[in-house]
């Protein structure tokens, strides 16, 4: 389902499709006026087509899911939030959207992310990137879009934390242009983190540095073990243990300890990871 897709996986081409079927810029005035949200504009008048222009705001966010909470009809709510509380760690265009709120908190917790601007992780087979093309600063549209920041890449998390969806998080974000989407993502999850929010529960682990592109979570501690996902390039990953498994070599690099990533339920080779010795300080060893 077109519906289902887009808020569980973020699809793009579920996204367009609703654009163009229900009157693309009105869809977004016409919400704007039902939910009182006073900073949610339309893509400027160059970039119609372009949904992923349209402007919002923390605020009008929080407001938006206060709404579905408090006031759409049950078939509504329910649906919506059994879709968020059951987001995709991949998202269908290839990004890992487990940035920020996903991986700041433990669950319960529902998510809507968003992003724009960036070369994919390699999360799924699918294409790397459909993200909106972006204007250059000489070709950005005047007058209203002036005060805007069409250019710098973008990655926002939004959703609910704790049982019942009792907090409602909305952490939007802009990175100057140029910017790596793993450097963004650790970026934004260090935010989220930082905020006091009623009802969270935080993981356990501690959070290291990573280096390398195409680095690979494994389903146990040998390169021959399934392969279970990609970590975009330079993220920093939650580790709760580690352990000795196959000898990994990555010139000038060498060694035989993993890390158990809790958030991905899978290991990664400590040769990819920042740390000044093989193994990594201040974590327990696996049971």
């Amino acid at each position: 389902m077109r519906l289902t897709a887009m808020l569980r996986s973020s699809d793009d081409a579920s996204a367009s499709y609703y654009w163009s079927t229900r009157s693309g810029n009105a869809i977004v005035t016409r919400v704007a006026s039902q939910l009182g949200l006073t900073g949610t504009v339309p893509p400027p008048a160059p970039y119609a087509g372009y949904w992923g222009y349209t402007a919002t705001t923390a605020l009008d966010i929080v407001r938006t899911y206060s709404y579905i909470l408090g006031t759409a009809q049950a078939s509504v709510r329910i649906f919506i939030m059994n879709a968020l509380h059951s987001a995709t760690r991949c998202g269908n265009d290839g990004f890992d959207q487990y940035f920020g709120i996903p991986s700041a908190f433990d669950g319960p917790r529902a998510v809507k992310q968003g992003w724009s601007g960036f070369t994919s992780g390699g999360c799924t087979a699918a294409p790397e990137s459909r993200a909106v093309p972006k204007p250059t600063p000489a070709t950005a549209p005047g007058t209203r879009a002036a005060s805007l920041d069409l250019v710098s890449e973008a990655l926002h998390t939004t959703g609910t934390v704790g049982p019942d969806d009792r907090t409602v998080v909305a952490v939007l974000t802009l990175h100057p242009d140029g910017t790596p989407y793993g450097t963004a993502y650790g970026k934004v999850t260090r935010l989220t983190d930082s905020l006091d929010v009623p009802g969270a529960v935080r993981p356990a682990g501690t959070r290291f540095g990573t280096w390398g592109s195409g680095v690979r979570v494994r389903a146990a501690a040998h390169t021959g073990s399934a392969h279970l996902t990609t970590l975009p390039a330079g993220v920093e990953v939650l580790v709760s243990c580690q352990s000795r498994g196959e000898r990994v070599t990555s010139p000038p690099y060498t060694n035989d300890w993993w890390a158990y990533l809790p958030q991905y339920g899978g290991w990664i080779t400590e040769v990819y990871i920042r740390s000044p010795a093989d193994k990594l300080p201040g974590v327990p060893d696996c049971p």
